[in-house]
């Protein structure tokens, strides 16, 4: 018999809320999370509008500022969001260390842009680049702990660390769908019987200038900048890409008899995991959405629920001209008749897309989505696309009683992950 496994601490830093308290509170308001750019000068840039984590210090959670420093601003953001999901499940009480896990999906750290511009200047000041003089300033510039920080794993590290979790550490960087298939692994290992706990989630900055060149080269952002907080507008006719955000979110899955021995508060079960590739391209969803399609069912089948359980759907909903319409197809692809009765929006409305972290964020919506019976809009909904055909909850929150809810993340490089969440 296969374990079930819920969800019994929940913990965000985000654009839009440095608690998943608030976090909720702005979204039911139909709050923007986007501004103009301040973590670094992008008035030279095509975008200069992005959803920072504004105002915050890890010290609100209790650890000194200090010792945090020199890490990346994405671990910071993960150890906070950590903290609060751990202290929200209780589950430290009683727990044996081996039995309790790591598995994020975290991006890298913060990227250098002018260390590495220095080094640049010093190899080329004769007009030609010399690598001897760029090992020899780079010798100088960098600093080897920086360097570190920027590996993927160091968040997970940490937070092993920081709860004495000794048992399976692993972190997956599959771009946009990364922190849904760490939890959908952490599921599994649950289920299987490896850990008994495991504290699940994902962190992200690239809120810098190798991060907004990039995604600029792809015309994947927004340039709305003269009305950021309008910018993001998944599913409307006349979006023109992402706005680019940042941040943290950790839940603590624990087995289902465990959790309901020690009377742990429940927000709901994982009980449907769905992961595939397009198989396509690296920039592109296939676009009759055959991997984004395959898993949505292979979620349900996981679930063993029926389509008509499903009550609200969390798109991935960018606000990109490509992937809102191959998400759409999708879910009609999936559901057949069914998906027009069922309500879908976008939180990256007003979240900003959070990249590694943004499934991680998404899932803890949908969890109080299902505690509180009350959808979250997708904002900035103005002109509909003809292309984009189902009910996406516009503009504002809606009253909606709900038994099983879906998240779906689809990330560049074609994975597809789609969780579903049901009241335990």
């Amino acid at each position: 018999m296969r374990r079930r496994v819920v969800v019994t601490g929940i913990g965000c830093v985000t654009p839009l809320g440095t608690s998943p308290k608030q976090l909720w509170k702005n979204l039911l308001e139909g709050k923007s999370g986007v501004g103009r750019t301040t973590l670094f000068d992008a008035s030279n840039f095509p975008t200069k509008i992005s959803a920072e984590v504004r105002d915050w210090s890890i010290a609100e959670e209790g650890e000194d500022a200090a010792t945090w420093a020199p890490r990346s601003r994405h671990t910071q953001f993960a150890a906070g969001a950590a903290k609060q999901a751990v202290r929200d499940s209780g589950v430290l009480e009683r727990i044996e260390p081996t039995r309790f896990g790591v598995y994020l999906g975290a991006g890298e750290g913060q990227q250098d842009f002018y260390r590495f511009a220095r080094m640049m200047t010093a190899a080329t000041a004769d007009g030609e680049f010399s690598l001897k003089k760029f090992v020899e300033s780079a010798v100088k510039e960098l600093d080897p702990v920086a360097e570190l920080e920027q590996e993927p794993n160091m968040p997970s590290s940490y937070l092993a660390g920081m709860f004495n979790a000794q048992g399976p550490n692993a972190n997956c960087l599959t771009a946009c769908a990364a922190s849904s298939q760490a939890i959908g692994e952490a599921t599994e290992i649950i289920r299987r019987g490896e850990a008994d706990v495991m504290l699940s989630g994902g962190a992200h900055s690239m809120i810098h200038p190798f991060g907004v060149t990039g995604f600029n080269l792809l015309t994947a952002l927004s340039e709305r900048n003269e009305e950021p907080q309008r910018a993001s507008r998944p599913f409307d006719l006349n979006r023109d890409g992402f706005v680019l955000g940042e941040g943290a979110a950790m839940v603590v899955l624990e087995e289902y008899e465990r959790a309901k021995a020690r009377g742990a508060n429940i927000y709901g079960e994982i009980a449907g995991y769905g992961t595939t590739a397009d198989a396509f391209r690296i920039t592109d969803q296939h676009p009759e959405g055959r991997g984004a399609t395959r898993c949505i069912r292979m979620a349900l089948e996981d679930a063993q629920v029926n389509d008509e359980d499903i009550c609200y759907i969390n798109a991935h909903g960018t606000s990109t001209a490509l992937n809102d319409k191959i998400e759409t197809l999708a879910i009609r692809n999936a559901f057949g008749a069914q998906a027009a009765k069922i309500p879908v929006s976008s939180t990256k409305s007003m979240t900003g897309h959070l990249v590694a972290a943004a499934g991680a964020t998404e899932l803890i919506v949908c969890l109080m989505t299902l505690r509180d019976n009350v959808l979250p809009p997708t904002i900035n909904y103005e002109t509909p696309d003809p292309a984009c055909d189902l009910d996406y909850v516009p503009n504002t929150a809606r009253e909606h009683k709900c038994k099983a809810v879906l998240s779906n993340s689809f990330g560049f490089g074609g994975q597809n992950i789609t969780l579903i969440a049901s009241r335990a």
